[in-house]
Parts: C-alpha cells; sequence; structure tokens
C-alpha cells in the first residue's frame, strides 16, 4: 500500500502549531487545528449571552489562533485563501475526527505528562496506520510513547520545525527505536518533495542537533562578550554576514527569538548534562535579570536593543550588561574586519578574521568559533550519524551559510588544531586519528561530486535525486559559453539553462548578449531552455548604476540601443522555437520579472517575490513587462467571455503604478504574473528539476512558439480614465507630482496611445511606446534622484 497523507491534524494551536497548520494549508493539506477548551468567558462572549458549552467558546482558542494568521508579519500563509483549509476545533468534543486523518502532529506545552496524557486519547481515537509526531524540542520521544499501543509506537516519531515553519527550511526527523523504517522513509521524502523542508534525522537527545550547537554557540558569544569587554553592538557587527551568519547575527537573533524561549531552550540541556558543558549552557545573571524584567526582546518592545525617536528619527540603542542601562550602538572596526570586507566569500572573510592573532575582531572572532567546532566535533555520533548532519542542521535551522565542519575546512584543519592545542584545548581523538591518517580536511570535492569524512574513509554524500547543483555540474561537465554575466550549462536530457551571475544578478548587456546565444544554440541543438541561478535572489533587475550613469552623461543614445536590445531579447525568448521556462526565486523585480513573464512557462519557488517595481525609481517597465503583464492578464480570461477591457487595463496599471510586489509566488499568481500554465515548487531545492521537466514535457508534447497576434487597447479614452485615478491618488495625498508624471507615461503605454478604443495593435508598436516613455523619464532629474537614492540606500525615495 502506498502511503499518502491527504488530511493532517495539529493538536495545539499556539504560535508554533498554528505555524504549523499554515505551512501545512500552504502546500494544500486540509488540517484540523484542535486546542483546548476555555475555563470560563470572554467579556466578548459574556455580552453575546453565549455559554461555556457554544461551540463558539469551546473552539475559541483555536479560531482565534487561526485569525490571527491573517496579522502576523511575516505571513505564515503564502495566501490568505489557504487559511480556509484550516479547520478549528476543541480536544474534547473533536477528537473522534482524528479517523479521518493521516498525520497527527502534537504542538502542545512542554511538559511531558501533559504530551502522555494527549497521546493516550490520540491512541484511543487515531485510525490505524496513521503517523503520529511531537513537534518537542526538548522532551525525549522515547519517553512520550511509553504505554501506547503497538500500531501507535511503530508510527510515532519526532517531526521538529523550526519557527517560523513557512521560513525556515529545517525539519528534524527523530525516530524512536520502535519506529518502523518505513514510516521513518516516508517521512523523510514527505519532507523534502512535499512540505519542501531540508530533512536531517536527529538522535533523541536534548534539543536535538540545531537547537543544541545553536544555543551553546551564543552562550559562548554571550560569554566571550562578557570577558573581553565588548558590546553587545560590536558583537553583533562581526558575527552576522561577516562570518556568514544571518544580518540578526547574535543579540539581534536573540531579540527576534524571545528571550524567554532561548532561556528555556538552554535550560532542557542544563538540566540533563554534566561538567563544562553545564556551565556553558548556565546563561549569565544579567540575562536572568532581563527575563524578570520582561525585557525579552521584539515581542516586548525592547531587549538587547531598544529602538527610541531621537531628534533625526529613529535610533537603536544597544543594552550595556553591566549597568542594564541603553546606550548608544557601537560598531567594532579594526584591521581585520576590514581586510575580511576585502575577501570574497564567508570561507574567505571567516579566514580573515580568525588569523588575525592580537587584533579585537579577529580574537573574538577566533573565541566563539573554536569552542563551537569542538563542541560539534564531540557531538558527532551522540546527535547524529554524520556529519553534512550537522553542517545542514545549522545552515538550515539557524541561516549559517556554512555548517561547523565546512566553517573548519575554511579555517584549515591542521592549522587551527595546532593553534587549539597550543592554547590548551583538547581536541576529539576521531580529529586527531583523521590528520594522523593524511586526511586533511572534513569534506573533499572531485568530478562534481561531494564525499566527507567518516570512519577513517570518505563517503560519497547523496543528495535527493530533485536536486541540481550547478556549482557541481558545472565542474563535472563544464559550461557550453559563458561571459561575465551570464553562463549556458547542459543540465542533461537535451536541456540547457541559462544561469545569471552578474553582481545580484542584475541585467546588462552581457546577459541580454547571453539571452539570443542561448535561444540561437537552443534552437539548434537542444529541445529546450531553463533560465534559472542558484544566487540569493533570481535577479533584482536592469543594471539601474549603468543607466543612471550614461542619463547623467546625456548618452540616450546609447541607453535607447540598451533598452531595445534588452527588448529583442525578450522577444527572442517568447518566440523561440524551443520551449523556455523561466525558474524565478526569491526577489524577482524588474527586470527579473521581464525575463520571466514572457518564456513559455514558469515554474516559480513558492517564495518568489515578483513585481514591476520601476515605479519606485521613477520610470516604468522598459523590457516589455507592461505589456507581457497585460497580456498575462488577458490570456487568463476564458475564452468565450464578455469581459470589461477597461478593468482589466486598469488592474495591471495600478500594479505597475504602485510598484506591487508578491510575498509569495501564490501571491504572484493572484496578481496576474502567474497563470494557470504556470506551476509552482514547494522545495527550492528541486526548482530547477522541475523546471527542467517542465521542458520536457512541452517539448514532448510538440511544442509551437505563439502565433503573433494584435492585441487590443483602451485608446485615449482609457488613458483618460487611468490618469483620472492617478490625479485623484494625487489630491488624496497618496502620490507626488512625480508620482503623477510616472503613471501618465504609464497609462499612455497601456492605452496604447492615441487611438480609438479598442484599436488593435501590434507588439512591436507597444514596445516603441514603452521606449520612448522610459527614454523621457530617465531623463528627469527626479527620477535620477530616486535611482541615485535606491543605488546608495537600497530603498525608494518618496519626491
Amino acid at each position: 500500500m502506498k502511503r499518502t497523507i491527504k488530511r493532517a491534524a495539529v493538536l495545539g494551536s499556539g504560535v508554533m502549531g498554528a505555524g504549523i497548520a499554515a505551512h501545512l494549508a500552504n502546500v494544500g493539506i486540509p488540517t484540523l487545528m484542535l486546542d483546548i477548551v476555555p475555563k470560563e468567558l470572554s467579556d466578548k462572549e459574556a455580552k453575546q449571552g453565549l455559554t461555556l458549552e457554544h461551540p463558539k467558546v469551546r473552539n475559541r482558542i483555536s479560531e482565534t489562533s487561526k485569525q490571527q494568521l491573517l496579522k502576523q508579519k511575516p505571513s505564515p500563509l503564502t495566501s490568505k485563501k489557504n487559511l480556509d483549509l484550516i479547520e478549528s476545533g476543541n480536544m474534547e468534543d473533536d477528537m473522534e475526527r482524528l479517523q479521518e486523518v493521516d498525520w497527527i502532529i502534537e504542538v502542545v506545552v512542554e511538559n511531558l505528562e501533559i504530551k502522555q496524557k494527549v497521546y493516550n486519547s490520540v491512541d484511543q481515537y487515531r485510525k490505524e496506520g496513521s503517523i503520529v509526531s511531537s513537534n518537542t524540542s526538548g522532551i525525549s520521544v522515547e519517553a512520550m510513547k511509553e504505554g501506547r499501543s503497538e500500531d501507535f509506537k511503530k508510527h510515532f516519531l519526532g517531526t521538529h520545525f523550526f519557527n517560523p515553519p513557512r521560513y525556515l527550511k529545517l525539519l528534524e526527523i527523530i525516530p524512536t527505536k520502535d519506529t518502523d523504517s518505513d514510516v521513518l522513509s516516508f517521512m523523510k521524502q514527505f519532507g523534502e518533495d512535499v512540505l519542501g523542508k531540508g530533512v536531517v534525522e536527529a538522535k533523541d537527545t536534548p534539543n536535538f542537533i540545531a537547537n543544541r550547537i545553536g544555543t551553546y554557540g551564543l552562550l559562548v558569544t554571550v560569554q566571550e562578550m562578557v570577558k573581553g569587554n565588548y558590546s553587545v553592538g560590536e558583537v553583533d557587527s562581526v558575527t552576522g554576514p561577516m562570518i556568514g551568519r544571518p544580518k540578526s547575527a547574535t543579540f539581534r537573533t536573540l531579540d527576534v527569538v524571545g528571550l524567554d524561549t532561548f532561556l528555556h531552550v538552554a535550560k532542557n540541556v542544563y538540566d540533563q548534562v554534566e561538567g563544562e558543558e553545564k556551565n556553558v549552557f548556565d546563561p549569565p545573571q544579567f540575562m536572568k535579570t532581563m527575563q524578570e524584567k520582561g525585557w525579552l526582546g521584539s515581542k516586548s518592545g525592547q531587549g538587547f536593543f531598544l529602538k527610541q525617536k531621537g531628534e533625526k528619527g529613529s535610533v537603536i540603542l544597544e543594552l550595556n550588561p553591566d549597568t542594564l542601562e541603553y546606550q548608544e550602538r557601537k560598531k567594532l572596526k579594526t584591521s581585520a574586519t576590514e581586510m575580511a570586507k576585502q575577501e570574497k566569500g564567508a570561507e574567505r572573510k571567516l579566514k580573515a578574521l580568525v588569523s588575525a592573532k592580537g587584533d579585537r575582531a579577529g580574537d573574538l572572532v577566533w573565541n566563539i568559533t573554536k569552542p563551537a567546532l569542538l563542541y560539534s566535533a564531540e557531538l558527532l555520533g551522540d546527535i547524529a550519524d554524520d556529519i553534512p548532519s550537522i553542517d545542514d542542521a545549522m545552515k538550515w535551522g539557524f541561516g549559517w551559510e556554512l555548517g561547523p565542519f565546512e566553517m573548519w575546512d575554511a579555517i584549515g584543519v591542521e592549522k587551527s588544531v595546532a593553534r587549539m592545542k597550543e592554547e590548551g584545548h583538547t581536541v576529539p581523538a576521531w580529529v586527531e586519528d583523521m590528520l594522523e591518517k593524511g586526511f586533511s580536511s572534513f569534506y573533499k570535492h572531485e568530478n562534481g561530486n561531494v564525499y566527507y569524512y567518516h570512519n577513517g574513509e570518505y563517503k560519497q554524500q547523496t543528495f535527493n535525486e530533485k536536486e541540481i547543483h550547478l556549482s557541481r555540474l558545472k565542474e563535472r561537465k563544464g559550461v557550453i559559453k559563458q561571459n561575465k554575466g551570464a553562463s549556458l550549462i547542459d543540465i542533461g536530457d537535451g536541456v540547457a539553462l541559462l544561469e545569471f551571475h552578474s553582481q545580484s544578478n542584475a541585467i546588462g548587456l552581457d546577459i541580454m548578449q547571453m539571452v539570443d546565444y542561448a535561444i540561437e544554440e537552443v534552437e539548434q541543438n537542444y529541445e529546450g531552455l531553463v533560465i534559472g541561478n542558484q544566487g540569493k535572489n533570481f535577479c533584482v533587475g536592469a543594471n539601474l548604476g549603468m543607466i543612471l550613469m550614461e542619463a547623467q552623461d546625456y548618452n540616450f543614445v546609447e541607453i535607447e540601443m540598451v533598452i531595445k536590445k534588452f527588448q529583442q531579447a525578450m522577444m527572442n525568448i517568447k518566440y523561440s522555437n524551443k520551449p523556455v521556462v523561466a525558474a524565478p526565486f526569491g526577489m524577482t523585480l524588474g527586470g527579473g520579472a521581464e525575463i520571466a513573464l514572457p518564456a513559455s512557462s514558469i515554474q516559480a519557488s513558492q517564495e518568489t517575490y515578483m513585481g514591476l517595481v520601476e515605479a519606485g525609481v521613477g520610470l516604468i517597465p522598459g523590457g516589455g513587462g507592461n505589456k507581457e503583464l497585460y497580456l498575462k492578464h488577458l490570456r487568463g480570461i476564458p475564452e468565450g467571455v464578455d469581459f470589461d477591457l477597461q478593468k482589466v487595463t486598469n488592474e495591471v496599471f495600478e500594479k505597475i503604478a504602485t510598484a506591487n510586489v508578491s510575498t509569495s509566488a501564490e501571491e504572484a499568481r493572484e496578481a496576474g504574473f502567474l497563470d494557470q500554465m504556470d506551476a509552482i515548487s514547494v522545495n527550492g531545492d528541486h526548482l530547477l528539476h522541475d523546471a527542467k521537466q517542465k521542458v520536457l514535457g512541452l517539448a514532448k508534447a510538440g511544442y509551437q512558439p505563439p502565433k503573433r497576434t494584435k492585441i487590443p487597447v483602451v485608446g485615449e479614452p482609457g488613458y483618460a480614465t487611468m490618469l483620472l485615478g492617478a490625479k485623484t491618488m494625487g489630491f488624496g495625498g497618496y502620490a507626488s507630482e512625480h508620482d503623477i508624471k510616472i503613471a501618465q507615461k504609464l497609462a499612455f503605454v497601456l492605452a496604447g496611445g492615441n487611438v480609438p478604443q479598442h484599436t488593435l495593435v501590434d507588439e512591436e508598436y507597444l514596445l516603441d511606446l514603452e521606449r520612448e516613455a522610459f527614454l523621457s523619464l530617465v531623463g528627469e532629474p527626479k527620477t535620477q534622484q530616486r535611482m541615485q537614492h535606491m543605488l546608495m540606500k537600497g530603498k525608494p525615495l518618496r519626491n
């Protein structure tokens, strides 16, 4: 019997329970969310004359949590419509309904007695063969199953999601001694393929993998701050992106997580370990005092940082741990930090810092990195079976760019081990043994394969067959052609891939040239083309700096030539004789969206933030984006249905004029950037594989490029309608004079210029209008101010 999960139940509707229910709804799984029955009426319920027996009252806790999902930022839901897949109930009246579900996830309070009581009830009502799991982060999974039926035990395991479940990739799966091996392998595959997670198998130890090492690392950093007399701000200035960690670094992360949550996680380990390890997991007194004062971080309005309004706007102050008073935030700037800034990549930056002995920043980074590496090595075998499991857990759960063993390789294992021993530390025997055998790194890369050190030898790392790793593919097969901005790669089965690798994947002439070359090459020798990459974002738009520089030098002929080339490259994508599938993810803005829109089909990652945002820099789209979004909207109307062309044009006008950006691929679909031909990959690691399969599917079906047809436009009357809407926004104070000027140009393009209503025009005509409008705006001083501001500050200027 093939196992599936068609319906699920979540027991417990707190922040984590509701977040898990939302994630299940995001992937299309109807979910029953249950919580306890309230013991007393709320004031509102009492006024309505309700009793404790009323269903509204009995389901209040889970229903309130469900509705809260709509208010949370960032949103746990990829679309507000997904809320309909969550049904609220309670754990007294609705336990019988557990017979309807295939997976029951317990997310109740971290108390073994309460959990066992819940499982006793679950065991009575669940259907045979349904999977039961706990989202616990600290209680033994083995202890939870005591006293349960044999079928329950076979189908029970830990499934530890990280908060927020939609955004954090890690899912730790913790089997018990009784978990059926088929259940374990099914949940691993389901976690990756359906839930879109990075799955790591962990052992049933305190805090499992990521929280064990992550909490240790944070506490070591706090202790080093106190010992070395560093300030909170100084520590955060070097423990973020400079060493391959998230921008939130150390203390901002603690503020986001919540000090109460962090101290609870630390106590889980403190209560179960001995000796020196126990000392590390005992947080300094000032953190305990902060908790007593309720200074828990973001949720309480203050923690390690406090945002205050000053004379020149808001300022962020840092906490002084000695006085518990807030002071001006400091940054650590030394010769080592300056050196690290010059280096490219997390590996080189980290190496530059730890190598700087006697430098204040270098010493800090070495003194917090060293214990984390030793601790990870000591725990190998206890918390996980292999090195990649520990590295992946830290990367997926804590957002580290490099896992502990990858960090160790980056700084040099032999050299760092010698330094550790010099400083009086004991290095785990297996690391010493590895070096004695002549192995000087934990990983090695050969012919596009990855090998890791395991029990005295190197073992090949296996990956999900749906993962395409471009860097390893290029190492193995090389590239067809490349320039500074892009590479054309053979990804197998007759499919080529165009990868962008310019700075921020911004589009310049080099990328346009590669688009044209790729289409030509694919039409002659391949089944089709994927446009995708594995950078931080798909593409943040055109090379704004280059356009601004040319505009300030009055090189408008040059700008027109570039825009024309861009438009032509997009038309080549659209009318290619072979299918072209765009695979956007992350920021897909401006020119990035313009590349995706004309493709034969789009295969988007669930986390795709798509929008034509040019109005934010005083422009309108120049690569055909206005036309393509308009056509996408028209194609979304069923054939033979009478529709209001003005209404469609107004919708497109509003989306472009307001620089609307989707907060998910689902929202992009709702906004008309994706249509029914387009699809969404929940697991971002499978995106290129899914796009490749889409190319092959289109090719097999005998793909034909779209026919060139005339496009209906609203003409002069429609232009007047759009302009009136923009001016009304101006009168209401929602749009500046320059906003209205941009809107005027955009309206003229979308209306098709000075033509009668319902005139049929061709694409080249609309592209000419678009180009003229773009050029007229790029010469405007206020537009150039907006462009300059975006390049300098990274955010739009309202002028």
